[in-house]
């Protein structure tokens, strides 16, 4: 096993939990919340600054400005006037970078696919659900009435959609901006998952 495999997901998708499930399969490493501590110890930055920036974009006209004068060329002296939301950014964005070179492993969220991209060991997912689905687990996981759980999707997903687009160059959700994208409420959680695993299996011999 030689793949790293990233994960985008709907909030409610069961995304995450597939991807725990792979990882535990092909015996890998999963990273999700794993990678904002990781991040914070590599990066100096406190966990809890990493985890309120956590995949959500800052939109604010002055952040703007500072974007597109720096434009990710970055050097030490542009560094210190960053906004904060930037700076952790790029230490998440470093720490994927550092996880995918030490082997194998699951990457859940935050452009991680961005972060890899041109590298030929890599596989991109999109993992997407129906509405009722991802509403259903959503009032289950986190005990809210349906209206809650509905707010709470679309608010989880306008953060996550506007994170991706904002930092990278493709659009989230897009299914040109993956390898593949699947619906986990057709399969179920472990239908989905052996999908996958013989995608993954088969591009690995293909890539040998």
């Amino acid at each position: 096993m030689n793949t790293v495999i990233t994960i985008g997901r709907q909030f409610g998708s069961a995304g995450r939990e597939i991807g725990e499930k792979l990882a535990e399969y092909f015996g890998i490493k999963c990273y999700d919340k794993e990678l904002l501590t990781r991040a914070a110890q590599e990066s100096g930055f406190c966990e809890e600054m990493i985890q309120n920036h956590d995949e959500r974009p800052t939109n604010s006209f002055l952040y703007n400005l500072v974007m597109d004068t720096y434009s990710f060329g970055y050097n030490a002296s542009s560094f210190v006037d960053m906004p904060i939301s930037h700076k952790v950014f790029l230490a998440q964005f470093d720490t994927i970078k550092k996880v995918a070179e030490e082997g194998p492993c699951v990457i859940v969220g935050r452009c991680a696919d961005y972060a890899l991209a041109g590298k030929t060991n890599v596989v991109h997912l999109f993992i997407y659900a129906d509405e009722e689905s991802k509403v259903q687990r959503v009032m289950e996981k986190y005990s809210l009435t349906e209206s809650k759980a509905k707010d709470m999707i679309i608010k989880k997903d306008k953060q996550r959609q506007s994170y991706y687009n904002y930092y990278s160059s493709k659009k989230w959700g897009r299914a040109d901006s993956y390898d593949l994208c699947i619906n986990s409420s057709v399969l179920g959680v472990e239908g989905t998952v052996r999908l996958i695993t013989q995608y993954v299996e088969d591009f690995e011999k293909k890539s040998v």
